[in-house]
């Protein structure tokens, strides 16, 4: 089976719907940190079903829904789908191509897909059941899970060998059977309880029936009674119903009159409020008026002054525009002056540019000339100096050979000396280091003799530690049994306590009784004086079972006082066995081959021992139910079977099968003070236990504190640093041998290249006398032929001269030429802008002046208009305080009509008041007449008005003496306690429902049986499975971990608990050459890692998962380590996929193709794949090789 492909979309930062093909046997997952490389992993966890939104790095499952970003909106549905193809069906199905999907929605609603049909995620479970693949597999390893396996944090070791083995569906069969089983039980244990509840119950039926047939009594007279009263009441509340309904007729008449005088005055008062809105509506208008006058005022005042601002702006524009025009004028004067300057300038200078040109090309003809005959001599000069230069180049390079040749000789010369020098003073190092090497010999011996001291003495440490974590394991699994004894009595002690106290299983009397304070607290029951062995204790309870709840009491007086107790309360029967009349003496009992007498097992106090000997005078017990004589059957001996499976009596025999809650009963309170003692036993040897136990663990931390250990690994560095300069000093010993060797060697190559030398430099001097002799004669042809040319060469550079002077002071004067003619083009063109200014101002001139004129007229109409609004708003003024005077008296005259309309409204209420509480005083009459009715239909089931026509009332009775008589029925009835209207009836249903539950326990008792045996099965295949590929994988484990370490590695697996290894814990024991850590936490991180995957490819070899999830894995590793992870990954990808998140760059390049994730915009991610087979990759292990 092959994983096929990956399809996400809305899941976690994969918003966008993103596919990852699974062709290849190695697939790579990079990408920064944040860029959603693990959100892979979670999504493969979640499509398979995971539920912990912990292990998905969630606070809760709805969070994987995409929860959008800036620019992107949240998304409503998370879908994660993966294929597989079932190429050797290891799918228990027909298709060739499986497909699980996975929904959620914003809404909360989720949903599982099957080759796009909805499932449960139960079948999907079911269909990867022990196929190695899983939300929580170990086909998905994270960094953070190699830390879990290797401290087998919640036994994860354990669940791991339990998928490899294969067994995980027998635990799922053991969990639903066991789940059956406590099921069952619980069914067991609630018909058990049902059983003895109906047992109980069918024993006081008979005596209910006869209290129920009291109560009727007593509620047939309440009722006629009751009905007699309600008569009565009923009379007494009619006359005052009638009484009420007059008085509230006349009030009601008085508050009708009250209410036409308010609306007289209200008429009165809408009439004058209609006056004075006129009044009202006229002084608004007269105010509006005046408030758009003086409106008017305020806009022609803003207008005057914004035409004033006006006339100042435009008094400052035009001074401005005149002393503009002022200096234009003056500008283009000078300017036009300066134009004619420039005109005379630019003549003179063109006639002193054609003088200057002509004499140029007469000193330039000239130049050409002299160059003409400088050139031929120059030639001839150079040909002289080209030989005269290549024989001085070779003296030169001669002379330079002999000082280097002479240098050499010096440099060899002295370094024949320095090694001399060197090998002079090396012999001095060269004896200080044997002189060490002897020292530290003898230091390393005495070192090696103290750590085998210490290594000896740290063995019988950790020896002794060993046999006290024994003893301690010994005295704890001791100290635990106790405690489990100490709970088990304790729960057993609570339990017959809470039962004691509560009276379990007693008639309502014996509690009433024991509750009382006017009855003795400490009398006794005949079941709490008894006691018996556990042996005897059932069919001595099924004997005295008539008697067991009786009282002994002292005289026949106590019993007498708690019968009229109960008379009085209504409580039910007791019954009472007294000493005092126990004084007659029993005849002698006889004797029964095979029997015992069974007052003899019963303890009983003195005090007690007659009541006991009558109760049991001549009972016998038999051990064997076989032994019964039929001699006896008609004797008056009873004889009793001590199984408890019958009582035979002289003319009965019974029994049956002894039932569960049977021989609880007997002797509850003698056994309370023998589960004290038993208590109190059991903690004085747990106390010991314990102060054993405290006394090994400081033994324990005093070894364990010691510095033994620390003291062998300082001294063990010590040893380390003594060889380590050991064989720096052996180096350095090998160094200085060498270094001699190779300085003679050095010394005898020098004097022969000195040799050499001296033979080159005689060569040298012959070759360089005659090279001289031919460099003079040369030289003295060049320095005559170098004189003419140098006169040449004065007459050319003076004409030069000349024709660059006359150059320059040309290009001087077109220079001045250009600016002039610069400058005229300026003016001219300064003074058309200056006249267009000066045209623009003067139009500009005029207009300010018109505009100016136009301001003048509107400021002196503004001013003539303001001058009338002021007397209009005068006038108007005096008339609004008229307006105002009328209307605030016609206010005035409104609120006294007010006024009287208040105090006539408070009147109206207060009688409204006083009729409201007639009615209330009605209602309440007619409320109990109500009452009285409703109160004989639900008690009685019978009409008020059935009642009143048919009862006559005698006018005689005493209606209080009739009410507290209704009442103390009333409370007679309700205290009476319960009762069973239907106790021979359900006496018979619960008798057939007895039968029925009865042989419904008979099957639940098969059914777990059966389900016991079942669980047994499963548990020896289960262990069978287990116990094989635990082998297996530990072969197989020791052999990956040798070839990640070394073969001189050790590791190991066993199980803490051989004897139930399917719950046992499974320890991993792994030691790297060179060390000896007690656990795997003391292990480097990068070791801690090849452990881990020692183990995981141990249990691939057992049962290869088709595919294998490494996130980060490879973290803690170096290059190395690296190399062997991918190497073996190598191995194992032809029997499963692997998919590798990873940082590094090795592991990158071992993968057939990477996946890339990345972010192409924030917070959403992306992949694209890169195929790297078409490179070459050479490991780390093999350049090193």
């Amino acid at each position: 089976m092959r994983l096929q492909k990956l399809e996400i979309k809305g899941f976690k930062s994969f918003a966008n719907e993103t596919v990852i093909h699974f062709n290849e046997d190695v697939i790579g997952v990079v990408g920064p940190n944040g860029a959603g490389k693990s959100n892979l992993v979670d999504a493969i966890r979640w499509v398979l079903g995971e539920q912990k939104s912990k292990d998905l790095r969630l606070e809760k499952m709805q969070d994987v829904i995409f929860n959008g970003t800036k620019k992107r909106k949240a998304g409503g549905v998370a879908y994660v789908a993966l294929t597989f193809e079932n190429t050797k069906n290891l799918l228990p199905t027909e298709y060739q191509t499986v497909t699980i999907a996975r929904y959620l929605y914003r809404s909360g609603e989720s949903e599982y897909r099957l080759n796009n049909v909805v499932c449960r995620l139960k079948d999907i479970r079911s269909l990867f059941l022990d196929t190695g693949i899983g939300s929580n597999s170990y086909a998905i390893i994270a960094l953070g899970m190699v830390e879990d396996i290797l401290s087998d944090k919640d036994n994860a070791r354990r669940k791991m060998f339990e998928q490899a083995a294969g067994i995980s569906k027998y635990k799922t069969r053991k969990a639903e059977t066991i789940n059956k089983l406590n099921a069952t039980q619980a069914d067991l244990d609630r018909v058990e309880d049902l059983l003895f509840e109906i047992e109980g119950n069918m024993k006081t039926l008979e005596k209910q029936a006869k209290r129920t047939k009291k109560f009727f009594e007593l509620k047939e007279q309440y009722r006629e009674l009751s009905i007699q009263l309600a008569v009565i009441k009923i009379k007494d509340l009619k006359e005052n119903y009638n009484s009420l309904s007059e008085t509230i007729g006349k009030e009601q008449d008085t508050y009708r009159a009250m209410d036409s005088r308010l609306h007289q005055l209200e008429s009165d008062l809408e009439s004058l409020k209609q006056k004075h809105l006129d009044k009202e509506k006229s002084l608004s208008d007269f105010q509006r008026s005046m408030n758009e006058l003086i409106s008017s005022i305020r806009t022609g005042e803003n207008e005057k002054k914004i035409v004033e601002q006006k006339q100042d702006f435009l008094k400052q524009n035009r001074n401005n525009t005149e002393n503009r025009l002022r200096l234009n004028r003056d500008r283009i004067d000078t300017i036009q002056a300066s134009l004619g300057k420039y005109k005379v300038e630019i003549e003179e200078i063109k006639l002193a540019e054609s003088e200057l040109q002509r004499e140029l090309e007469e000193a330039i003809s000239e130049l050409d000339k002299i160059r003409s005959g400088h050139g031929s001599t120059k030639e001839t000069l150079d040909q002289i100096m080209k030989g005269h230069q290549a024989k001085q180049t070779a003296l030169v390079a001669m002379e330079k050979r002999l000082v280097v040749n002479d240098t050499n000789s010096q440099s060899t010369q002295r370094e024949i000396e320095k090694i001399k020098e060197q090998i002079s003073s090396r012999s001095e190092e060269y004896q200080q280091i044997e002189n060490a090497l002897d020292a530290l010999s003898k230091k390393l011996i005495g070192q090696t003799e103290l750590i085998e001291a210490l290594e000896q003495k740290e063995l019988e440490r950790q020896s002794e530690i060993a046999s006290l974590e024994e003893e301690e394991d010994r005295v704890s699994k001791s100290l635990n049994d106790v405690n489990r004894q100490m709970d088990a009595k304790q729960h057993e002690f609570d339990l017959i306590k809470s039962l004691v106290d509560k009276l379990e299983g007693f008639p309502d009397s014996i509690k009433f009784l024991n509750k009382s304070e006017k009855w003795g607290k400490n009398v006794p029951l005949l079941s709490d004086l008894i006691y018996c062995p556990e042996h005897y204790r059932v069919i001595i309870e099924n004997y005295l079972e008539p008697y067991l709840n009786h009282y002994v009491v002292d005289s026949l007086d106590d019993a007498a006082a708690a019968i009229k107790l109960l008379s009085n309360a209504q409580k039910g029967r007791a019954n009472f066995f007294v000493l005092e009349a126990f004084g007659e003496s029993l005849s002698p009992a006889v004797s029964i081959e095979n029997a015992h007498q069974a007052v003899g097992v019963v303890e009983v106090e003195e005090k007690y021992r007659p009541v006991v000997n009558y109760l049991l005078h001549n009972v016998f017990i038999v051990e064997d139910s076989n032994d019964l004589d039929r001699d006896l059957l008609d004797s008056n001996i009873t004889i009793l079977s001590a199984d408890g499976l019958y009582v035979k009596r002289k003319h009965s025999l019974s029994g049956g099968s002894v039932g569960l809650f049977e021989g609880k009963k007997l002797g509850r309170k003698k056994h309370l003070k023998k589960l004290e003692e038993t208590l109190r036993e059991l903690q004085g040897k747990a106390e010991v236990k314990e102060n054993k136990l405290d006394e090994i663990n400081d033994k324990l931390a005093d070894l364990q504190e010691a510095e033994d250990a620390q003291e062998l690994d300082l001294e063990r560095k010590r040893l380390e640093e003594l060889k380590r300069e050991e064989v720096y000093l052996r180096s350095r010993q090998e160094h200085f041998q060498d270094l001699q060797t190779g300085s003679d060697r050095t010394i005898g190559d020098l004097r022969e290249n000195l040799t050499t030398l001296a033979s080159e430099e005689e060569e040298l001097k012959k070759q360089i006398d005659k090279l001289r002799s031919e460099v003079d004669a040369e030289h003295e042809e060049m320095v005559s032929v170098d004189n003419t040319y140098t006169e040449i060469a004065s007459q050319l550079a003076h004409q030069n001269a000349l024709v660059n002077a006359k150059n320059i002071e040309l290009v001087k004067i077109q220079g001045n030429l250009q600016t002039i003619e610069r400058e005229q083009s300026f003016s001219n063109h300064q003074i058309q802008e200056l006249t267009q200014q000066l045209e623009s101002d003067t139009v500009l001139l005029e207009e300010i002046e018109g505009e100016q004129e136009e301001l003048v007229q509107k400021w002196h109409d503004l001013d003539s208009s303001l001058k009338d609004f002021y007397e209009v708003r005068k006038s108007r003024e005096s008339d609004l305080s008229g307006l105002e005077q009328s209307y605030y008296e016609a206010r005035g005259e409104i609120s006294g009509l007010e006024d009287q309309i208040r105090l006539t409204h408070k009147k109206q209420n207060d009688q409204q008041q006083l009729i409201n509480d007639l009615k209330d005083s009605f209602t309440e009459v007619k409320f109990k007449m109500s009452n009285v009715g409703e109160r004989l239909k639900i008690e009685f089931d019978i009409e008020l008005n059935q009642v009143l026509q048919q009862e006559e009332v005698d006018e005689e009775i005493n209606l209080t003496e009739l009410d507290e008589k209704v009442e103390r029925l009333r409370n007679r009835i309700q205290n009476y306690g319960e009762i069973n209207p239907m106790a021979v009836e359900a006496y018979d249903e619960m008798h057939e429902r007895y039968e029925t539950i009865t042989s419904q326990r008979d099957d639940i008792v098969d059914a777990r049986d059966s389900l016991m045996e079942t669980i047994k099965e499963i548990e020896d295949k289960a262990t069978t499975r287990f116990m094989e590929a635990f082998t297996q994988v530990r072969e197989n484990f020791i052999e990956v971990f040798r070839s990640l370490f070394t073969e001189d590695d050790t590791c190991d697996m066993i199980l803490l608990e051989p004897e139930s290894p399917l719950t046992s814990g499974i320890e991993i024991i792994a030691k790297p050459k060179g060390k000896r850590p007690k656990a795997l936490s003391q292990l480097s991180g990068g070791e801690k890692t090849l452990t881990a995957i020692a183990l995981l490819f141990g249990l691939y070899l057992l049962k290869p998962a088709p595919f294998c999830i490494f996130d980060e894995v490879d973290a803690p590793l170096d290059d190395t380590n690296i190399e062997k992870f991918n190497k073996i990954i190598r191995n194992f990808s032809s029997r499963s996929q692997f998919i590798i998140v990873t940082h590094n760059k090795l592991t990158m390049a071992s993968v057939n193709v990477i996946y890339g994730v990345y972010m192409e915009e924030q917070g959403i991610s992306n992949v694209s794949p890169v195929d790297f087979r078409s490179f070459t990759h050479t490991s780390l292990l093999e350049v090193t090789s």
